[in-house]
């Protein structure tokens, strides 16, 4: 069963990414998401509760937060606040910080303290009590009779991939590659179990761009901008496994090619920074082509496990895309409401 989200970023007019949100509920999807990058685009803790005034049903959240910028105790109650606020519609996905923490001179935060801060975070937003800085802490105002909001951690590499084996509720993936992503799941699940987590229990939810059209030589330049996305991980991973490591030749042997990037173009169409994408991997990192062959690509991906694809809006034509998804590919996921 495929449930489908969204990510529309927090660009001003505030007015777009309202409207996006609404389009993204009135059209069957489950998720609402956007970026938190408070330097490249606007506030999105400030937006998202707007968001949650607008919305009934969907469900909303970060794709992703971090606990490098974000205070890990400000972020649980900001969680937990808004739990209240949208009648439990929250879903919280988290990262080391990529653009958030490079944009104002900051490293990804270091993996250890990742997962402290997951752990604590996790607990304390959902009404828990938390040991820490020497303080038990809790937020006695959580209403019981909401749901937990499930915490889900992205990696890519096998460090951050632990995390959330052992922590998270599921795992987020940037990337729509089939291959790949079995190899970050069973790394993720292999940490659960040794952990004594039911490795089965953990969710996959998979983070793309996705045009449907009949000109895919169009669409491949719509998307290039992604594989470069990715291939900032891929560099980190690099930097400290190496090219011959346990990670697969398919994640890491595009970035060869790759000759810088400029975060002024972050998530933009256009952005000279992809050039180096080959035609091969727009294709194999994205959901890209007429509505069969869409179709199709989210059908291998339901069957290697992915339990959510969330489109990266971040291309021309939104409108189409959300209003053919409604109509034409969402009905045809059991489970899904359209």
């Amino acid at each position: 069963m495929l449930d489908f989200g969204v990510t529309a970023l927090p660009d001003p007019p505030q007015s777009r990414f309202f409207e996006l949100v609404e389009l993204t509920e009135k059209h069957g999807f489950g998720y609402a998401w956007t970026y938190d990058s408070h330097i490249l685009w606007q506030e999105s803790y400030a937006t998202l509760p707007v968001a949650a005034m607008k919305t009934e049903k969907v469900k909303l959240g970060h794709f992703v937060t971090n606990p490098g910028i974000r205070d890990p105790t400000i972020a649980a109650s900001w969680y937990a606040t808004m739990q209240d606020l949208s009648d439990g519609r929250m879903v919280m996905g988290i990262g080391r910080g990529d653009s958030s923490r490079r944009v104002v001179g900051l490293k990804p935060v270091r993996v250890a303290e990742f997962e402290a801060s997951c752990r604590m975070i996790k607990e304390l937003m959902n009404g828990r009590s938390v040991e820490w800085n020497d303080k038990e802490l809790k937020l006695e105002w959580v209403r019981d009779e909401l749901p937990d909001i499930p915490m889900w951690i992205a990696g890519y590499g096998p460090k951050a991939l632990g995390v959330a084996g052992r922590v998270g509720d599921g795992v987020i993936i940037q990337l729509a590659d089939p291959q790949i992503i079995q190899w970050i799941m069973n790394t993720a699940r292999k940490a659960a179990e040794e952990a004594g987590r039911d490795p089965s229990e953990l969710k996959c939810i998979v983070g793309a761009p996705s045009i449907i059209t009949d000109d895919l030589a169009r669409a491949r330049e719509q998307v290039r901008w992604f594989p470069a996305m990715v291939s900032n991980h891929v560099m980190d991973l690099i930097e400290r496994y190496g090219f011959d490591s346990e990670i697969p030749d398919a994640l890491t042997e595009f970035v060869k090619a790759r000759k810088f990037y400029d975060y002024k173009d972050h998530s933009r169409v256009g952005a000279a920074h992809g050039e180096f994408v080959t035609d091969e991997i727009a294709e194999r990192f994205t959901v890209i082509g007429d509505v069969e062959q869409v179709k199709a690509k989210l059908k291998e991906l339901e069957s290697v496990g992915v339990d959510q694809f969330n489109i990266y809006l971040m291309t021309e034509g939104q409108e189409q895309t959300l209003e053919t998804y409604g109509k034409e590919i969402i009905p045809q996921f059991a489970g899904v409401e359209a």
